[in-house]
């Protein structure tokens, strides 16, 4: 089959890879039928994520058919329309128990490794290091799905591809975003990164109650969408100093919630900018955490942080003392999808968001490097890329 496979710094390449096979009793092999390169996909892109080896398969937003499933799985049959949700969770441990799917215990055979570098092992993940897994990814024309019972999503309706394949994460995780920054009817939420996670994180917001969202970014295309599709007020941070810019809109109190939903690839400016990406390139800091240091300095007394953006290692210059004091909450983690993946349906069936307004190009699985290349730079107005094997 042909995949897109991972050989180091920005080299993506289309190959002929073995097909997937039933491992476990419990596996599904789905044939992709749309997939999606999404913003985390950088961070292996750029080399920023230990633990991916030379001809790994990357990809974690796919949808498609089963095709075979393994002689224990019973919610799903060939034939079988599905999104597949990034997260791999196993439905039964502790962690599963309490709706924490991407906390999952028994879905990575690598969790030592995990231990080393975190304290704890999160669940694997497709497509994302062997840190958290090795799991082939879902760039490719088939995959390999464990505990097919918990992850996939059946879509019964007619509805096509690009509305609903967002379900396998930018949806949700914008969403749990939203619902982390603990929003109250009336609020004021400030959004830093106007990409997909960001712009579901946006009108996820407004679902919740907030009163306004603010979007900050430098792309104009991106904040363009941010108005047009979230009603969302917009700084673009080139222009405007941001701590500036809200104390002036929010009568210099600081917005109710504040979220990052940019993580370890953060543009800062001035010298912190200068600082970060030099402490980075030597390995002092392994991300470039500017947007964690202005949302706290920003946010409100007794507001609340909510970070969906990914970072993988050591941040430095965080104000903590700024955080301590101002009593803000903090809340994290990767997307416990399998939460979320019957009430955002539903919204989806009833018409409340239409999640195909972030994509802005579709191409087949060979242009895979091409599209890599295009949304890393940000050229051609580049948000969101769906390929189709």
């Amino acid at each position: 089959m042909r995949a897109l496979t991972w050989h180091g710094e920005q080299d993506v390449r289309v190959e002929d890879v073995p097909r997937p096979q039933i491992v476990n009793p419990n596996d599904a092999i789905v044939e992709i039928t749309a997939t999606a390169i999404c913003g985390s996909d950088l961070h292996p892109y750029n080399d920023n994520i230990p633990g991916m080896r030379e001809g790994d398969i990357l990809g974690h937003e796919p949808m498609g058919e089963v095709v075979e499933v393994g002689e224990g799985v019973e919610t799903l049959e060939a034939g079988d329309r599905v999104v597949v949700p990034f997260t791999i969770s196993c439905g039964e441990c502790w962690f599963c128990q309490r709706d924490l799917y991407s906390l999952c215990d028994n879905s990575n055979p690598n969790a030592e490794m995990a231990r080393e570098v975190m304290g704890q092992s999160p669940a694997g993940l497709f497509g994302y290091s062997h840190l958290l897994g090795g799991y082939a990814g879902g760039q490719a024309e088939y995959l390999r799905v464990p505990y097919a019972d918990v992850g996939p999503i059946k879509i019964e309706s007619d509805l096509p591809d690009e509305q609903v394949l967002f379900l396998s994460d930018i949806f949700p995780t914008g969403y749990m975003a939203a619902e982390n920054a603990d929003i109250e009817d009336g609020d004021t939420v400030a959004v830093w990164g106007c990409g997909p996670v960001g712009q579901f994180t946006i009108q996820s917001a407004q679902m919740l109650g907030a009163d306004r969202v603010i979007a900050i970014d430098r792309v104009p295309e991106r904040l363009q969408m941010a108005r047009e599709h979230g009603d969302a007020e917009t700084i673009h941070f080139e222009e405007e100093d941001v701590y500036d810019t809200l104390m002036a809109m929010t009568g210099d109190r600081g917005p109710d919630a504040c979220v990052d939903a940019v993580g370890t690839e953060a543009h800062g400016t001035g010298l912190a900018g200068v600082t970060d990406r030099a402490k980075q390139e030597v390995g002092l800091e392994s991300d470039r955490p500017h947007v964690l240091r202005e949302a706290i300095t920003c946010c409100r007394k007794g507001g609340t942080l909510s970070v969906p953006g990914v970072y993988t290692g050591d941040v430095d210059g965080i104000p903590f003392g700024s955080l301590m004091n101002k009593a803000l909450s903090v809340e994290s983690g990767q997307t416990h999808v399998q939460r979320y993946l019957d009430p955002l349906l539903g919204k989806i069936e009833d018409g409340e968001i239409d999640p195909s307004f972030v994509v802005t190009h579709q191409e087949p699985l060979e242009k895979g490097p091409e599209m890599y290349q295009t949304f890393n730079d940000k050229d051609d107005g580049c948000i969101k890329v769906v390929l189709t094997p």
